[in-house]
């Protein structure tokens, strides 16, 4: 489904690193995700290359041909948006140390991990007839529904073009760093208090709507869930001098204040931190935002088109029912409001994503309000096993080399031991709603072997990113015939 290289071209091998996202590409070295894209709207191939990659690089990441970064393994930040965007991408490369500049050409095969000086011929894929008829055998064969992990139309178009059925994961976060809104965003984190956030969040509003308008009009008939805001606020925040300047007078506020802010918010291990539903409980007002946005959407598709969406609206990083209870309760009082301005009722669904080891432990509590589970087996790989997604990269090949692990667990689900909170979670779940919907949205949705143990517990969908939508689907129909 991508490009590869030509196997006839001579190849200068500078070094490998992980094969983090299929596909191969050529392109000019370029450090930074503003000169990616100005370079590109320029007409110019390049590859982004950069110690590790994160949300604030989004739009530098959509402009390049390719992403090759130093550190991080098969689910980090860059591998995983890479997939999503189809874009060939090289991590972990920490041990390459080469002579080149910016501006020098690099081609870097996403399939194989190898890392090349020059431009390298590649060859476009052809999808003939026989594709599309294996796909119809698959699907007459499989149990499991296949959605897609996407936020962008045109992650959308591509996954329905594949065949996906619904988006398993919508992350809200890659939209908030949209450069017309970022501004925003950074004001609402470093307000001093309620007033000042809800004064930049009504700023969002009308742009998150409209996100969730574009997705809701491309997925019509499907179902889509959509987390609510998860990263941790620092990730958002400026870096630079001139950043800091730029927002002070767009906002108003001193250098220094700005300064201050942001020092407040430093954390020491901000993925453990004040992320996911904590943001909701402590800052209620962003998801409350985020909701409205939500169901003003689902209902404006409506109107138009007579063909109602159901949006199922997630909660990330719950590890108690009481955390649920009170976002749900939220989410509930908004769609409440939006459905009597609009005067139209929709169908809704509001459930969470198991990713912390209590959640898993805990299922049967959470049920009784949770009407969905999504395993996000990417986190709950992270938290049982105790290994960082952005660092285990530089250890885990030798684990895997020595036999500890039988293949990369952020890779290829650990059945024994992840795979296990997993089924205990389903159980636990369903033993107190029995119709509970449940699925995977970590990036083992695209792996043959975790797809297997999915059909094996009785999950009702995997979710994947869009270029790895036609493995899932072949994948859940070996499964089901065993």
């Amino acid at each position: 489904l991508h490009p590869m290289l030509d196997p006839k071209a001579p190849r200068d091998i500078l070094g490998k690193g992980l094969p983090a996202s299929p596909g191969a590409a050529s392109g000019a070295i370029v450090l930074d995700a503003d000169s990616a894209e100005k370079r590109a709207e320029m007409g110019e191939a390049v590859i982004l290359v950069r110690v590790e990659t994160s949300p604030e690089d989004i739009h530098g990441m959509h402009a390049a041909k390719g992403i090759l970064t130093a550190r991080g393994g098969m689910t980090s930040h860059a591998a995983v948006v890479a997939r999503g965007m189809g874009r060939p991408c090289v991590s972990g490369a920490s041990s390459l140390s080469i002579e080149m500049k910016e501006g020098d050409i690099l081609t870097r095969d996403g399939a194989w991990g190898d890392i090349r000086a020059g431009g390298v011929p590649t060859i476009e894929p052809e999808l003939a007839g026989d594709f599309g008829t294996l796909m119809e055998w698959a699907d007459r064969h499989r149990r499991m529904k296949v959605r897609t992990n996407a936020e962008t139309p045109a992650d959308c178009r591509t996954a329905r073009q594949f065949g996906a059925e619904g988006i398993g994961l919508c992350r809200t976060e890659h939209m908030f760093f949209d450069a017309a809104r970022i501004s925003a965003v950074r004001q609402m984190i470093l307000a001093e208090n309620e007033a000042g956030r809800r004064a930049a969040l009504a700023k969002l509003l009308p742009e998150q709507r409209a996100d969730f308008h574009a997705i809701f009009e491309i997925m019509r008939g499907l179902p889509v869930t959509i987390r609510l805001l998860d990263p941790p606020l620092h990730e958002f925040l400026p870096h630079a001098d001139e950043e800091f300047a730029e927002l002070s007078d767009e906002i108003g506020i001193g250098v220094e204040t700005l300064r201050r802010r942001a020092g407040e918010l430093f954390e020491f291990n901000p993925m453990l931190g004040h992320r996911g539903c904590r943001l909701g409980v402590t800052y209620p007002e962003i998801y409350e935002m985020q909701a409205r946005a939500i169901f003003e959407a689902a209902c404006d598709v409506a109107e138009a088109h007579g063909e109602a969406i159901v949006p199922e609206v997630m909660i990330p990083l719950v590890a108690t029912k009481r955390e649920l209870e009170i976002l749900k309760s939220l989410v509930e009082r908004i769609a409440a409001q939006v459905f009597e301005e609009k005067g139209r009722l929709l169908q809704y669904h509001v459930g969470t994503m198991i990713e912390l080891p209590r959640a898993a432990l805990v299922a049967g509590e959470i049920a009784e309000v949770g009407e969905f589970f999504s395993f996000g087996t990417n986190d709950l790989t992270q938290t049982t096993l105790g290994l960082s997604r952005d660092d285990a990269g530089k250890f885990l090949p030798t684990y895997v080399e020595k036999g500890i692990f039988a293949r990369d667990p952020f890779v290829s689900l650990d059945v024994e031991g992840v795979g296990q909170l997993v089924r205990l979670g389903a159980e636990r779940g369903r033993a107190i709603r029995p119709d509970l919907k449940l699925g995977i949205c970590g990036e083992h949705g695209g792996d043959p072997a975790s797809i297997a143990f999915c059909e094996s517990i009785g999950l009702d969908y995997v979710s994947a990113s869009p270029f790895r939508v036609p493995i899932a689907r072949l994948a859940a129909a070996q499964a089901a015939l065993g």
